[in-house]
Order: structure tokens, then C-alpha cells, then sequence
């Protein structure tokens, strides 16, 4: 289900706790500040911003629409709890490592069955659609949750402006993969580049967001910076991050998950108490920044709790198309 949010609660960036982590000060160290901008990226704030270790902010108006009413996750916890591969396995690998990303300037192809192929650099990312902020709920496979104001738009937008053709039944996300800016590149656990994918009608569904930001600025490398999938109805490993290519193809893509385990990560992957991982069960999770391991589980819910996404899967048996 969809909630509301009522109208003069404060802003999620107004009321989340800041932090500023090593890692964020090595990619102020990395980047190239006169260069992003030349490329119009950042005013003289945004300069100040970078200078103090933060995140440039984004001007993203909220979409009670599409806001969950939960309490939403500590900064602090968002950015240092992480699924990343690229840069490490455990959690607190990314925020450790991903100071070595470069997300300036970063370009993302958009290619396949489309009448409008087209390449698109941040700058034109940022301004194809009005930015909104949304605050998802995030469950992830291993069984934790978030609350996150995320900063995007539907990628329906980006559907809109390169005009799949009859053929194009899927979209493939295709993440960077640089051993030179992530080193976990290198390691074995995943066939490399990382590659997720949507049908094209959950694509094209507007809670499926493109996004560019979170907490009301610019994403950190940790949370795939610069440019990133959220799917709040499916499991977190779904939401490709560090997106270099987008292509529109006739064949469900091999994603990256499935090909490594294919018993264990279905392509849909959509949130379902009732069907377990191998290893454990999807009947519960436990919310992060809740009164550590020791708090009390919380149900988990049919598709998150989305429940507007359970008509694109009428008629389909859940548990085989996992």
C-alpha cells in the first residue's frame, strides 16, 4: 500500500543525524572539484559543501504520494551498513573502500530495443525529470531493513524519452566494474560487470526510481554514487547501483545474483514472507538502528507492503517465479 503523509512534517535531511565518515573525505580527496564545476554540477555552495566533506545538496521537492509514514533510518546507519560488492563483502566494506569511486563525471548509455538510443551525462540526468524525494522502505534478502529518503524519479521517464520498441520485454542494468576504483572487483564472488534486471512493465512502474540522492543530497559512493535503482517492492540486491549502461533487450537478462546462485536469488526476487531463502526465513526482519540484535523482529510484509505492485504478477505462481 501507498501512504500519505500529512502535510508540515519536517524534511527527512532536517531531522536525520549527519555524520562524516573517513571515507566520504577520501572521495573529496579523489575528486576533481574544478572540474565538476566546469561541468555545471556544483554552484558555490555545492564548493563549501565538498569543501566540509559533504554531499552536495539536491533541490527535490517530497512526494507525499509515494512516503512511507515509518521512522526513517539514522544517516549514520544508511551510509555505513551496506551491501557493495564491488567494494568488499562485509557491510562496513563499502564505507571503508569506496572513497576510491571517481562518480564525476560519469556518463550512462541507454541502448537496445529503443527508437531514441541516447547518452546521458549527470548534468542531463539531473534535469530530465523534476526531482522528487520519496521515503522507501528497503528489505534486504539477509533478512534487515531500512527507511530511506531517496532523491530520483520514476524511470518511467527515461522510458518516455527513448521509446522502446515492440521488442523490448526487459531492462538491463549494467553497474560499473573498474578494478582501479573498486577493488572488489578482483575477488571471485560475482561474475563481473554487475547486472540486475526488471520486466519492462515493473520498469515502468512509477515506485521503480531512478535515483540520484538521498537524505536531500547527492548519493555517497557507498550507496552507489552517482546513479542508482530503487525498488522498494523487491529485495535490495535488485537496485542496480553505479548504473554505466541501460539496455532495452527482447531476453530476461542473467543477472549478476541469479548466474552466481540460481536456487537461492530468483529474477524477480520480490519480497515474500511466504517463500524462504535456502539458508533462512523471509517471515521477519529486523530494522536497523532499532535497539540493536536484540529488538524484537518485525513481520514482514507481501511485497514489502506495496501492495499496487501485485497486479503485474496476477495469475503468476510466486513461489516458482521467486
Amino acid at each position: 500500500m501507498l501512504i500519505k503523509r500529512s502535510d508540515g512534517l519536517i524534511l527527512p535531511s532536517d531531522i536525520t543525524p549527519r555524520a562524516v565518515f573517513e571515507s566520504r573525505r577520501g572521495f573529496i580527496k579523489q575528486l576533481a572539484v574544478g572540474g565538476a564545476a566546469s561541468a555545471g554540477l556544483i554552484d558555490m555552495a555545492s564548493r563549501e559543501a565538498f569543501a566540509q566533506g559533504l554531499n552536495p545538496k539536491l533541490a527535490a521537492k517530497l512526494n507525499p504520494a509515494y512516503s512511507a509514514l515509518d521512522k526513517q533510518s539514522a544517516y549514520k546507519d544508511a551510509t555505513s551498513y551496506n551491501n557493495f560488492y564491488e567494494f568488499g563483502t562485509d557491510k562496513s566494506d563499502p564505507a571503508q573502500y569506496a572513497g576510491t569511486l571517481k562518480p564525476r563525471p560519469w556518463t550512462v548509455s541507454i541502448e537496445g530495443e529503443v527508437k531514441k538510443p541516447m547518452t546521458l551525462d549527470l548534468d542531463a540526468l539531473l534535469k530530465l525529470a523534476p526531482l522528487e524525494e520519496r521515503v522507501y522502505r528497503l528489505r534486504c534478502v539477509e533478512g534487515w531493513s531500512m527507511v530511506i529518503p531517496w532523491v530520483g524519479y520514476s524511470f518511467s521517464e527515461i522510458i518516455k524519452k527513448v521509446e522502446p520498441t515492440g521488442n523490448a520485454k526487459y531492462v538491463e542494468f549494467i553497474s560499473l566494474a573498474d578494478k582501479k576504483q573498486m577493488p572488489g572487483v578482483g575477488s571471485r564472488v560475482l561474475n563481473w560487470p554487475y547486472v540486475e534486471g526488471l520486466r519492462i512493465d515493473e520498469a515502468n512502474h512509477p515506485l521503480a526510481l531512478l535515483t540520484l540522492g538521498m537524505y536531500g543530497e547527492t548519493l555517497p559512493n557507498q550507496n552507489g554514487a552517482p546513479v542508482r535503482m530503487v525498488l522498494p517492492w523487491k529485495y535490495g540486491f535488485k537496485s542496480a547501483k553505479s548504473i554505466v549502461k541501460i539496455r532495452f533487450v527482447k531476453e530476461q537478462p542473467r543477472t549478476a545474483w541469479n548466474q552466481a546462485a540460481p536456487a537461492e536469488y530468483g529474477f524477480y526476487s520480490n519480497v515474500n514472507p511466504e517463500v524462504d531463502h535456502p539458508r533462512w526465513s523471509q517471515a521477519s526482519e529486523r530494522r536497523i538502528g532499532e535497539d540493536g540484535f536484540l529488538a524484537r523482529k518485525r513481520k514482514t510484509l507481501m511485497f514489502n507492503g506495496y501492495s499496487d505492485v501485485a497486479s503485474m504478477y496476477s495469475g503468476m505462481d510466486l513461489k516458482k517465479f521467486f
